[in-house]
C-alpha cells in the first residue's frame, strides 16, 4: 500500500497534470506521460479499469476500452472484474472515496 510515482515539473515549477490510477488495494499510481488502458491491465490482470467520473451511487460500473489513452488530471481505478457490470452500492462507491482519500494523501506528503 502506499505505492506511488510522482510526476515530474515543468521548468517554470507549476505542477503537470497526471492522470492518477488508485488499485483497490489501496495503491496509486500517477502518469504524467501518455498511458494506455491496455498497459494498466498487463498490471492488474485480474482487474479493470474505470473512469471516476463515470462511477455514480447504484449504477453499473463499466470498464474503459482498452485501447484509450489515460486522460490528464483524471481519476481512474483500477478494480477487481467481479465488481464490472455491477451496481455499486452507496456503502462500496463510499469505501472507494476512502481508499481514493487516503492514497491521493500519501502521495501528497512525499
Amino acid at each position: 500500500m502506499g505505492n506511488c510515482v510522482f510526476s515530474s515539473y515543468h521548468e517554470t515549477t507549476s505542477q503537470v497534470s497526471t492522470a492518477k490510477v488508485v488499485v483497490h488495494d489501496g495503491r496509486m499510481q500517477e502518469f504524467s506521460y501518455p498511458v494506455k488502458v491496455s498497459y494498466l491491465l498487463q498490471l492488474y490482470p485480474a482487474c479493470f479499469i474505470c473512469d471516476s467520473d463515470e462511477m455514480g451511487f447504484d449504477d453499473v460500473v463499466t470498464a474503459v476500452h482498452e485501447d484509450e489513452e489515460l486522460r490528464p488530471g483524471q481519476l481512474y481505478f483500477a478494480l477487481p472484474l467481479s465488481r464490472l457490470k455491477r451496481h455499486l452500492p452507496p456503502q462500496e462507491m463510499a469505501a472507494l472515496a476512502v481508499v481514493a482519500t487516503s492514497a491521493l494523501a500519501k502521495c501528497g506528503r512525499r
